[in-house]
C-alpha cells in the first residue's frame, strides 16, 4: 500500500465518525444514505436516514409504498426529485430480483450518477472504484497541486485519475470512506487544519 493511503488509514482509524451506514454492507442502506446526504449535511441527514429506514427497511418496502408516502418521509430535505428517483429505482431493483452488485449495473438505476454508483459498489461490494465527491476533489487538488478548476471536465478527469490510481485494490471501501472523512473533518473548505495534516 502506498504511503499516502497508510497515513490516511491511520488518521481515519482515530478520527472517523460513528455513522450507522458505515456499520453495514447492505447496498440498499448504503444507497439510501448516499442519496440523503447529497446536498445535505451529515448532522441533518442522520435523523432523516434513521426515520426513512425505520419506515422502509427493505428495498421492497420502498418499492411498494405510494409516492405520496415516500415524499412525506422526505419532507424537509428538499430536492424532491431525489425521492422520486429513489422510489423509481427501488421498483427497478425489485424487478431485477436483487440489488445490482457492480458499478456499471448500479449506474443504470434511476437518478444514480458516477459518484453514488462508485460509493455503493465500493462500500457494499469492495469494487475497486474511486468515489469522487466534493470532499475528495478538494483533498486531491490540494495534495497534488491540481490547479485546473474541478468544475471543468478536464479538472474532474484529473482528480478521478489520481483518486483511482491511489486506490488500494483490496481496500476500496475503507479508502473511499477515509478520503471523504478527511475532506469533511480535516481538509475543510475554509480554515483547513494544515499544521496537523498527516499529508502535509
Amino acid at each position: 500500500m502506498n504511503e499516502i493511503c497508510s497515513r490516511l488509514f491511520e488518521w481515519y482509524s482515530v478520527n472517523k465518525r460513528d455513522l450507522p451506514w458505515r456499520a453495514t454492507r447492505d447496498p440498499y442502506l448504503i444507497w439510501i444514505s448516499e442519496v440523503i446526504l447529497q446536498q445535505t449535511r451529515v448532522a441533518q441527514g442522520y435523523d432523516y436516514f434513521v426515520r426513512f429506514i425505520q419506515r422502509f427497511p427493505t428495498v421492497e418496502s420502498l418499492a411498494y409504498a405510494s409516492e405520496d408516502e415516500v415524499l412525506r418521509m422526505w419532507q424537509g430535505l428538499g430536492y424532491y426529485s431525489r425521492a422520486r428517483n429513489l422510489h423509481t429505482a427501488a421498483k427497478q431493483v425489485v424487478g431485477m430480483g436483487h440489488f445490482p452488485n457492480t458499478y456499471d449495473a448500479i449506474r443504470q438505476l434511476k437518478g444514480v450518477g458516477d459518484y453514488t454508483a462508485a460509493a455503493v459498489a465500493s462500500f457494499a461490494f469492495d469494487e475497486p472504484k474511486a468515489a469522487v465527491d466534493g470532499n475528495v476533489c478538494r483533498v486531491w487538488t490540494r495534495v497534488f497541486g491540481i490547479e485546473e478548476p474541478i468544475d471543468s471536465a478536464r479538472g474532474k478527469k484529473m482528480v478521478v485519475e489520481v483518486a483511482q490510481a491511489l486506490l488500494p485494490e483490496k481496500h476500496a471501501a475503507k479508502y473511499n470512506q477515509a478520503v471523504m472523512e478527511f475532506g469533511a473533518l480535516q481538509c475543510t473548505p475554509s480554515s483547513p487544519d494544515c499544521l496537523s495534516c498527516p499529508l502535509n
